[in-house]
């Protein structure tokens, strides 16, 4: 088979969020012998000769710092607006110039905010494809529209910009994405998001597919429950629930409905494990016993996590994947989420986890009971080692999008 070249054009951090994914998918691409590289406007190229930063220099750090900022300024005009993430997609550094740009075959966008201006996707002469991270490729701005369903007919009068006219930036840059969004490829890193995508005016006569996110599972696998506790100083006999997420405070994260689910739960036999930042008070105010990890951020202590807790809770109301989800399965930590947008296709019922009623917390309780006091744990903690590893891994996803590739590269030659 011909060696493909691909380069991955990725903003923000490749230690976190959406970047980590797709730095996870080119590693996975890399062992398969793909020719893949990565541009991103971040500093840290992670001392991977395979990634390119664009803000070596300290003005060029400047520069990429000031395009990812723009959008902040121009939003100054809404003083009544949601303080919730808005990107215009105004905005962007010139990555075309670039060796391992020019001599790509295929052309894969991530989360871009920042570092890709939509207009600058004009002319591009090889095949793109884009990886749908949240609802943003879709909308009029927003990452996560919630009840709002005007990216369906695009956008303006937008909600969260709370403008108060139909002709605002909403419906501006939905118009832009339709039209420079039209030649490309569209994949949702789940079925939700994916469907999500087709009832947009952006993607209409332009069908989003779906290939999963990944994860890496070399490095979140499961190990003895009493070790990582003991590294972790989680000193307890209870059994341990975990939750979290990298801001727990994020709108979408349903932190408040994981709060209210253990009002149904009891506080005598139950350990609370919270990654991120979450407000200490309210979880003094649930009356259990809690340990507050912090941000994590790196894989070991992420490891550790997983594999001290007995189960894992993610509350979320709209998540277009749900990485963490699959995190603990790979640490054979079994997962009570909502049956709902991306985690609904990543957790089995009963299998590897439990799918709670949306958006119930007493159900999302019975699920926590039900995986810690009436399952076969054993059996459960099994499956979702398995799951993760056999649907989710890297090596695995980057072989559905070779194919991908390959296709078309072959009608790009035709």
């Amino acid at each position: 088979m011909k060696k493909i070249r691909v380069v991955h054009l990725v903003a923000g951090d490749l230690r976190g969020g959406a970047a980590r994914g797709a730095y996870w998918l080119h590693r996975g691409l890399l062992k398969h012998g793909i020719d893949s590289h990565i541009i991103t406007n971040h500093h840290d190229n992670l001392g991977d000769p395979t990634v390119k930063s664009l803000s070596v220099s300290k003005l060029r750090r400047f520069v990429s710092k000031l395009m990812s900022s723009l959008d902040l300024v121009l939003l100054l005009i809404f003083p009544k607006r949601e303080r919730r993430i808005f990107s215009t997609g105004f905005f962007g550094l010139n990555y075309k110039r670039e060796q391992v740009f020019r001599e790509a075959e295929v052309v894969h966008l991530h989360w871009v905010n920042g570092l890709v201006a939509t207009r600058s996707l004009k002319n591009i002469d090889k095949p793109v494809v884009m990886s749908i991270r949240d609802m943003w490729p879709m909308t009029g701005g927003c990452h996560y529209a919630l009840d709002c369903k005007k990216y369906e007919t695009g956008c303006g009068g937008c909600p969260q910009l709370n403008s108060g006219f139909g002709w605002d930036f909403s419906k501006l840059i939905a118009q832009s994405k339709q039209k420079y969004f039209s030649d490309i490829k569209p994949v949702g890193i789940s079925e939700w998001i994916a469907e999500q995508a087709n009832k947009s005016f952006v993607f209409r006569g332009n069908k989003a597919g779906y290939i999963n996110n990944n994860v890496d599972c070399s490095l979140f696998y499961p190990m003895k429950k009493d070790i990582a506790r003991k590294i972790l100083g989680v000193c307890t006999e209870k059994k341990v629930i975990l939750a979290g997420s990298t801001n727990v405070k994020d709108f979408y994260k349903g932190f408040h409905l994981f709060l209210e689910s253990l009002r149904y739960l009891d506080k005598h036999s139950i350990f609370l494990c919270v990654f991120g930042k979450p407000d200490i008070s309210l979880l003094e105010g649930t009356g259990f016993e809690f340990k507050a990890f912090g941000y994590l951020n790196d894989d070991i202590s992420m490891r550790l996590a997983y594999n001290a807790a007995d189960v894992f809770v993610a509350p979320s109301v709209q998540e277009a994947f749900g990485k963490t989800l699959v995190e603990s399965l790979a640490c054979g930590t079994p997962v009570v989420s909502f049956d709902a947008t991306g985690p609904k296709g990543i957790i089995e019922h009963k299998v590897d986890g439990y799918k709670a009623a949306p958006f119930d917390p007493e159900d999302m309780a019975v699920g926590v009971d039900w995986v810690l006091n009436k399952s076969d744990y054993e059996s459960l903690s099994h499956a979702a080692a398995k799951s993760a590893s056999t649907k989710f891994d890297s090596v695995v996803i980057a072989r559905q999008y070779i194919d991908l590739y390959s296709d078309l590269v072959s009608e790009d030659l035709e």
